[in-house]
């Protein structure tokens, strides 16, 4: 059965910068771009693009060799940095240093205004039509938009269907007081209830902190006025309710879960060493690779019993945007035009990327196409039962801080009260800088 991207479309996206987790160079050295011209003008164009999705680092390369045999006066020189690795401050370096990639990734929202003096307006591009109006909006400034969406992205608490028979756990828990049963009947069949990568600042302080965000009566106007020094982080009844699940899952976590990375999360979970994990679709290509055809699913992240806290979390983790002092910015809009436009490009977001396609033409054939995990994010999403990522409404550093201070408080170094006092303070002095 065909999929439409609209059955999404309903979702309220905010979007984040989500970091992936190693360093890796794909497509040759460092070469500084340095002709003006378009892909079909017939000379030699070198395209630096530098991204941060390492868990698309080796389709990259194949995309590389299909680009470039259909675009032969065209070098893709690939670069990929995430994870335990800050892209964005690897981004900043690279501009420093004078090796401006020619196409690069943002977040929008404080990403945007972080770069905004640097970007190219795609607003006239051809693809701009087709893509869904949600999606839009974190990357568009005055009227301008800035960037193309990588894709859809969703998260909760993946876990493993065959873990939770094996536990007698018959129906997925979506309250906070059936996630607690479910744990108690996994610890009693000896399954781990949760992988953590908590050396990872941002599963903390970008994905497990927006739950808090997001449960709040309005999201983007509390952080706003943290930002804006009015408080709102101490005595917060979400924020109370929200620690449930966060104690929830350090208690019933891996070993050592603060030496754990992304990496190794993933690879706890997908041999079955633990029951759930924090994660998104995104570890879908991963998880295949370790374990292939894991009967996978999606379960909410509540924090109470309330219906809203039953919801998963979506949005656009990042935008392909082109460097507007770019001496091959012609060429490196034809790329991202061939990405979006073309069958080949099309296949690649879906088939080899295996994002949810954030473009109203681009329908999922064959629903083993993107696997279980989007599949249901696409039903959550059908279902209304989303909300949006507002962690990168942050301003700039502050989900840093926020990781840090989580990861204090998971090594027993401060109180709940502490870390929230701590992180109130942080946040309210980087707002204003």
């Amino acid at each position: 059965m065909k999929k439409s991207l609209m059955s999404i479309a309903s979702a309220g996206l905010a979007v984040a910068m989500l970091a992936g987790c190693s360093t890796t160079n794909n497509g040759g050295g460092n070469e500084a771009a340095s002709n003006n011209s378009g892909s079909n003008s017939g000379e030699k164009v070198t395209l630096n693009i530098f991204q941060f999705k390492v868990e698309i680092a080796d389709a990259m390369n194949r995309l590389k060799a299909d680009y470039e045999k259909e675009n032969p006066n065209v070098t893709l020189n690939i670069e990929t940095m995430g994870g335990g690795a800050d892209y964005g401050a690897g981004l900043k370096a690279k501009f420093a240093s004078g090796q401006e990639p020619d196409i690069f990734n943002n977040g929008g929202n404080a990403d945007l205004n972080t770069w905004a003096d640097k970007l190219e307006d795609l607003s006239g591009e051809p693809w701009q039509s087709d893509v869904i109006d949600t999606a839009k909006e974190a990357i568009t400034r005055d009227g301008k938009n800035y960037g193309l969406p990588m894709g859809i992205e969703g998260y909760g608490l993946l876990y493993n269907k065959d873990l939770f028979q094996q536990a007698g756990i018959e129906t997925p828990p979506k309250t906070l007081t059936e996630l607690k049963a479910a744990v108690e009947k996994l610890k009693a069949a000896n399954i781990t209830p949760f992988a953590n990568g908590y050396q990872e600042w941002w599963i903390l302080g970008n994905h497990t902190f927006n739950v808090a965000l997001a449960n709040q009566e309005d999201p983007a106007a509390f952080i706003k006025g943290v930002s804006e020094g009015k408080g709102g982080l101490t005595d917060n009844k979400v924020i109370t309710d929200w620690f449930n699940l966060f104690d929830l899952m350090i208690q019933n976590s891996n070993k050592n879960p603060l030496t754990t990375d992304y990496n190794t999360q993933v690879t706890l979970f997908a041999s079955g060493k633990a029951a759930m994990m924090q994660q998104g679709n995104w570890t879908q290509v991963q998880i295949d690779g370790i374990t292939p055809n894991l009967n996978v699913g999606v379960l909410p992240m509540p924090i109470n019993d309330d219906a809203k806290s039953g919801n998963i979390y979506v949005g656009v983790p990042n935008y392909w945007v082109v460097n507007k002092n770019s001496k091959n910015k012609e060429a490196a809009k034809e790329f991202l035009n061939w990405l979006a436009t073309s069958e080949t490009g099309k296949k690649y977001v879906v088939n080899e990327f295996k994002f949810i396609p954030a473009m109203k033409s681009v329908e999922v054939a064959d629903e083993k196409v993107l696997g279980p995990i989007a599949n249901e994010i696409m039903t959550f999403s059908k279902d209304g039962k989303t909300s949006g990522w507002y962690f990168n409404q942050m301003p700039e550093g502050v989900p840093q801080e926020v990781g840090a201070e989580m990861q204090a408080y998971v090594a027993g170094k401060v109180s709940k009260e502490e870390m929230i006092k701590n992180i109130q303070q942080k946040w309210s002095n980087m707002a204003k800088k």
